[in-house]
Parts: C-alpha cells; structure tokens; sequence
C-alpha cells in the first residue's frame, strides 16, 4: 500500500512512479558497490562510493542533468571530491564492472517479467534466441589532450550486444576500447559463452567458420547471412522451398573445413523480389538447424527479426543520453552505453507490465519517446513533493510484491495517451532544376504562385 502523498501522481502520471519506483528497486546502493568490490581488478573506493558515481552518471544518461559537471554541482553536499576526482574515476572505469552492470540488470529484471507473464512469444521453440549485433559509439568532442592535435574525428570504442527478444533484455556486453579493432576481436569473450540449445542470429560480420564450428560444437544453432569472402563446397542442387512476404526461397547442402574438420550446413537463398538499397537481390544465410527444426522459409524470417536489436540501439539514440560527446576517454564512454542499456532493460520491465495489464497489442502502439518525455518532464516536481525516504521501502520488495506494484500501477495507465503518431508512405522530392550555389526566394511569392495557379 503506498502512502497517500503518492495518490496525485499514481492518477495522472502513474508511468513515472513506475519508472522511479523500479530504478530504487533495481539500483540498489548496497548491491551496486558490492558488485564493484567482486569485479573491479585495480581501481578501489575512498571518498567516491561507485554507487555515488553510478546514480551522477545515470542521471546524464537519463537526460536529467545536462551533463557531467552539471550532474556533479547537484550533489556537492553528497558527494565531496572535486569535478577532476570524479573525471579520473570515470577515466579509469574498467570495463568488466560496466559489462557485469548490464547483465546484472538482466539477471534481476527476468524473473520480475516471468513473474508478471509478460515474456514475448518464443521465436523459435525450445530454443534460447541470442540476437548478436555490434555498435560503433559516436564520434565524441575533442576534450582529449591527443584528439586536439587532429582534424579526424575521435571514436571512443565499440559494443557488442546480446539481445533475447523472448525477454526484451540485453543480457550481456562484449566492449572494446580500440574503435579501429574489428568485431571479430572479441568472438573469443562471445564463443565462451555459447551454450546447448541457443540460436545465435547474426549478421554477415559474425558469419566465421570459427564461430559456426564452434558453435554447433557447443550444442548451440546460429542462423547468420554468409558473408562474401566465405566458400564452401555445394552439396546437391538447390532446391526451392517457398516464398516468403520479400521473395522466393531456396535451400542446398555446402561442406565446410575447417582444422581438419569438415561440417555441412544449409545454405537458405532469399531471392527477392525488390533489391536492397546496396543493390543486392539475393540473400545467402548459413544455419546448422535441422529441417525438423525450421523450414527454409522460417529461417529466412528469423534472420529478418534480428533487427529488432537495431531498434532498441535506435531506441537509446532517441529518448536517452547513451553516446555522450563530452566524454572522449574511450572507458567513460563505454560506461555510459552501458548504463544506457541498464536503463533501457528497466524500461523492457516496463513494457512488461504493461503487457500484462493491458495486452501486447495495446502496449505495440504506445510511443516510447512519449512516454520518456512524460517521465523527464515530471521527474523533477516529483521528487521535490515525494522526496527521496519516500522511495526506500521499494528497494525491500520481492520479485513477486514488485511483479504486483507494477501490474497494478500499470492499470492506471491509458495507452491511447501514448499512441505513436503514423504517417503515410514518403514521396520523392521534386525535382528542383540545375544545381545553383547561393540565391535566394521570397516564400511568400511561391506560395502566391501556387494559390494563384488553383
């Protein structure tokens, strides 16, 4: 039962006591410190607890302070060290504590959406779908010593993510500093952690002989596009299997080798019916599923899922602070992403909820920026008339007592309030003549043209 000050709120905004009441419950001071202690190698707390550094550092991410400095003037009378103390920390941040951030989010989130009913159907039965995608974090200001000395453009490092769409979870990070340094450097970190009956679903960049034979090795399937530089040897003529929505579907036999090892694995051919935008009109995917398992056609469909991480990469763009370009040293960066994502999994939890209250097909058309920008706007006001003791006792609820609050607060929410705003197909620009530098028009004389000519 919540006290009655939280009554005005729980009516007319009841979304932002959901997130706030979650971001107590997930983000707990003890467990955040206690996670640095079990993982950090070198670096060590004094007068900065990472708690204290994690809750300045999330408040950036998520858009409530403007930046860094900004977050730290706040909290001068919370947490006294100075602006350059906190700068090192986040300088020296290393990168397994920012990993096991994200899939400690993860681990705590799940059971709470199991709880709730709210898990996704399952791509693919009685198999654990892993979708694998990278991302290059933006370029970054030139506040770094070194990046002044040049016009190129700063890169702070590179992300690898693991995404279960039957959770809505990112569940783990691979990071790297090194912005130049291929994907491919970090399939070792991946591979250890491939297990029986998962499906990796990847691009062409992931599509080694490497990661397949180690993969099916591990009891594991992959569904992954061939990529162009990789030969096999066909095995039988190439067999057509149907049609999807895109084109027509063919499926063959190809033997690989590799370390004195040969395989054979489908090769699933999507002829389309329109070329792509780099003018491709056909697809090639490599896949160690039986036919048993997953037709060619249904193959072809679960590669065209693995978007769905693309748009929760597009989703951190959009409504949080995930790349911010103060932050040039390559691990303050990769912490940041990292937080983006943790934030990003509380609002999976979310969704969740509101699943379970309101049904999938509700919750598919609420808007996410919307519902963020609901949250920033009276995140502020909240906290001044629910100050934060109020909070504390969320951060004691069970998985089952926090499944519940959020069900119920999620009733209070109306979707249509929410709806995303749709729009037609895009028409092609006019053509607009010769090319001419400079010149200007009087708008007001076009459109008189154009009235005039009704």
């Amino acid at each position: 039962m919540m006290p009655s000050a939280f009554d005005p709120f729980v009516k007319q905004t009841p979304l932002c006591v959901m997130a706030r009441a979650t971001l107590e419950r997930l983000f707990l001071p003890q467990r955040l410190d206690q996670l640095f202690r079990a993982v950090a190698k070198e670096q060590y707390q004094k007068n900065l607890l990472f708690s204290q550094l994690f809750e300045l550092m999330m408040a950036v991410v998520l858009r409530i302070d403007a930046s860094v400095h900004a977050a730290h003037r706040k909290r001068r009378a919370v947490i006294p060290v100075t602006d350059q103390a906190v700068y090192d920390k986040l300088r020296h941040l290393e990168l397994g504590v920012s990993a096991a951030l994200v899939a400690d989010s993860a681990a705590q989130v799940a059971p709470v959406i199991k709880a709730l009913g709210a898990r996704r159907p399952a791509w693919l039965p009685d198999f654990r779908v892993r979708v694998l995608d990278g991302n290059l974090l933006s370029k970054t200001q030139k506040r770094v010593r070194e990046l002044r000395r040049t016009w190129a453009a700063g890169l702070p490092g590179r992300v690898l993510a693991v995404y279960e769409p039957a959770s809505d979870l990112v569940t783990r990070v691979f990071l790297n500093p090194d912005a130049h340094d291929s994907e491919r450097d970090l399939f070792d970190e991946v591979l250890q952690t491939v297990e029986a009956r998962d499906l990796w679903v990847a691009d062409s960049n992931f599509c080694t002989l490497k990661f397949m034979f180690r993969t099916a090795a591990a009891g594991a399937r992959f569904v992954m596009r061939q990529h162009g530089t990789l030969v096999g040897s066909p095995r039988g003529e190439r067999r057509f299997r149907g049609r999807t929505d895109t084109g027509m579907v063919f499926e063959q036999r190809v033997e690989w080798a590799w370390e004195g090892t040969t395989r054979c694995f489908r090769r699933i051919t999507l002829v389309l019916d329109a070329a792509t935008r780099e003018g491709d009109t056909e697809i090639h995917l490599l896949t160690n599923l039986r036919t048993a398992e997953a037709g060619a056609p249904k193959v072809a469909e679960l590669y065209r899922r693995r978007r769905t991480i693309e748009g929760r990469f597009y989703e951190l763009a959009q409504t949080l602070n995930g790349e911010p370009n103060t932050l040039g040293y390559p691990k303050a960066a990769l912490f940041a992403f990292c937080l983006a994502l943790m934030a990003s999994n509380a609002a999976a939890l979310l969704r969740a909820a509101l699943r379970a209250a309101h049904g999938a097909e509700a919750v598919g058309t609420m808007s996410g920026h919307y519902m963020a920008e609901e949250m920033r706007e009276t995140h502020r006001g909240m906290m001044v008339a629910l100050p934060p003791e109020l909070w504390e006792p969320f951060r004691d609820l069970t998985v089952a007592q926090w499944a519940k609050m959020l069900k119920e607060l999620a009733g209070h929410v109306r979707p249509a309030d929410y709806r995303k705003s749709t729009r037609g197909p895009k028409k092609p620009p006019p053509d607009k003549g010769t090319y001419h530098n400079g010149g200007h028009v009087a708008t007001q004389r076009l459109i008189e043209l154009r009235e005039g000519g009704r």
